[in-house]
């Protein structure tokens, strides 16, 4: 096994992570991996942020507010 950067470890860690509560809230439906998947996006979004780019919250804000005006009514 070769060895990991402390980053690799952490992105393995954060997939592992982030896989155990889809499972779990996968088990409550679509709300429950609707709710994995919006935590999953601010944490790429965080991500990408502390790596210099903040663009991503400003697409993941695009993208919500495309959603509620398409289901808001």
């Amino acid at each position: 096994m070769e060895a990991q950067s402390k980053a690799e470890r952490r992105a393995i860690n954060r997939r592992r992570h982030f896989e155990k509560r889809a499972a779990e809230r996968g088990a409550r439906g679509a709300r429950g991996l609707a709710e994995s998947w919006m935590e999953q996006a601010r944490a790429v979004a965080a991500e990408r942020e502390r790596g210099g780019d903040p663009e991503a919250w400003n697409d993941l804000a695009r993208t919500l507010s495309q959603w509620v005006d398409r289901y808001q009514q």
